[in-house]
């Protein structure tokens, strides 16, 4: 799937001097708080990080309230969509006019009438709606099917993808793979085995997730940059 990227990261996390005997604490509970929010530095929402804390010493600030600065160096794992990407998700709602999708568990995506190909009808099956190919009888997207779709657009405030299935590429995955369509070469998947190659691509950049991290899991443009934060 398009728009997951890892980036290193340079970062400086002000800690205050009650923290002073459980630093490492501090940092990864400041980086928590970015964690599942749009990020306009990283451009990007922060799924998961791995950090090192290089030195031993930190510099103390003036001020009333002397905050002591700690350079960290961080792996994050990143998912930042953008328009012409392909994306895989979960069907959780389908009725006439849409589509509506769950992304990585978290990410919401809605694709309306007009971006769904015509071959596509919207029909009753066994009481329950479905949009049918009319080209392929078996190609069938349901509440519950995993979809391949294209991104038209992401609402970065309240993490909103609007999507496409406009392109003959996209549809349900477990069809595409089988019929061998361009672009839809990824086997039919749980939304359970999809956090399964998230997990793997972390591993494979040597990346730890957070706590919170884990409950992505259950439930890569590199750059550097410098970020300030305070404890």
């Amino acid at each position: 799937m398009d728009g997951l990227t890892v980036a290193e990261a340079d970062l400086v996390v002000y800690v205050h001097p009650s923290k002073a005997n459980k630093v490492r604490h501090a940092v990864l509970r400041q980086l928590s708080s970015l964690l599942f929010t749009y990020d306009e530095i990283f451009d990007g929402v922060i799924l998961a990080y791995e950090i090192d804390i290089p030195g031993e010493h930190a510099k103390i600030l003036s001020g009333l309230i002397p905050y002591f600065e700690v350079k960290v160096k961080a792996n994050l794992l990143i998912f930042s969509p953008r328009p012409d990407m392909l994306l895989e998700g979960k069907v959780v709602k389908l009725g006439k006019e849409s589509i509506h999708v769950i992304v990585l568990g978290f990410s919401s995506a809605a694709i309306m009438l007009e971006d769904i190909r015509e071959e596509f009808r919207y029909k009753i099956k066994h009481g329950a709606g479905v949009f049918a190919s009319s080209s392929h009888k078996r190609h069938v997207i349901k509440t519950g099917s995993m979809i391949q779709f294209l991104v038209k657009s992401l609402d970065e405030e309240i993490l909103h993808i609007s999507g496409s299935l406009v392109p003959p590429h996209t549809g349900c995955i477990r069809w595409l793979s089988r019929h061998g369509v361009e672009d839809g070469s990824h086997p039919d998947r749980s939304l359970k085995e999809l956090k399964k190659d998230v997990k793997r691509e972390l591993q494979g950049e040597g990346i730890t997730h957070s706590a919170r991290g884990e409950k992505f899991l259950n439930q890569t443009r590199t750059h550097k940059s410098r970020k300030r934060a305070r404890e």
